[in-house]
């Protein structure tokens, strides 16, 4: 990885990712709504493939020959190793509803390992972000996670996706999991993870994401000092736990029973 600036790689789609957050809400009162995608609410809007655009133009132009994995169908195959994971628009539910919080997410994968990581709020304005094994920032300043209170007194983030299958999985999880923790929020996958870096969620769970959901943000929260899993020991797009450690033991038992 010797031949790449991490850090200034990091700088850059962090301006591309403000960037996208500016566009969005410049757009937000003339946006176009498409087809669902996968399901009825899998929503999409044209403003989610023009900030992709954006993101993945810039990047084709400074890294013409890394691949690059888009949730709105820019990706392409290249042959430096190096991967781009974008998703445009996390929560576009929200963002078109005007009922919450949604983000832009990028990542670098080496191989397999994510190395740099960008999670953007535009509504906010912070950016959160991460080099592997540099440690986690908000604005440029450094973050870690919650200091773990006891899950009957913990916040919990809650993430997954709206088809049929997944919501009947998530009512069984929130039916266990909400009588014994202090209370819970439901939050796109990316923000669910930065929140719990930032430590203003004690833990989460995300059930069946996409890669582009959570990769950003599951860096960005071990730079943080979260404990991420799933039902092995590392997490998945199927089932992501995440905790502050002394949180972990009875967090991660109780979801993975029922999850």
């Amino acid at each position: 990885m010797m031949d790449r600036d991490l850090f200034a790689a990091r700088e850059l789609v962090a301006d591309l990712a403000v960037r996208a957050g500016r566009l969005q809400l410049e757009r937000r009162d003339t946006l176009r709504m498409g087809a669902p995608k996968a399901h009825v609410n899998d929503v999409v809007s044209d403003v989610d493939i023009a900030s992709e655009r954006l993101i993945v133009d810039a990047i084709r132009a400074a890294w013409p020959d890394d691949a690059v994995q888009a949730e709105e169908g820019h990706g392409r195959s290249g042959a430096s190793g190096w991967t781009w994971v974008v998703d445009p628009l996390d929560g576009t539910r929200n963002y078109v509803s005007r009922t919450g919080p949604w983000s832009v997410c990028i990542a670098l994968y080496h191989q397999e390992q994510a190395v740099i990581a960008v999670v953007h709020d535009p509504a906010a304005g912070e950016t959160f972000s991460a080099v592997a094994g540099a440690g986690a920032l908000l604005n440029g300043e450094p973050i870690s996670g919650s200091a773990g209170p006891p899950l009957e007194q913990a916040l919990i983030g809650v993430s997954f996706q709206p088809n049929p299958a997944t919501k009947e999985r998530a009512g069984k999880v929130v039916r266990e999991l909400l009588p014994r923790c202090g209370d819970i929020r439901r939050v796109p996958a990316a923000l669910n993870l930065v929140y719990q870096a930032a430590g203003r969620l004690d833990g989460g769970l995300a059930l069946d994401t996409n890669l582009w959901d959570i990769a950003a943000g599951a860096l960005i929260a071990r730079e943080a000092g979260v404990v991420l899993g799933g039902h092995g020991t590392d997490f998945s797009t199927e089932l992501t736990i995440g905790a502050a450690a002394p949180l972990w033991p009875s967090l991660s038992e109780l979801i993975r029973a029922v999850a």
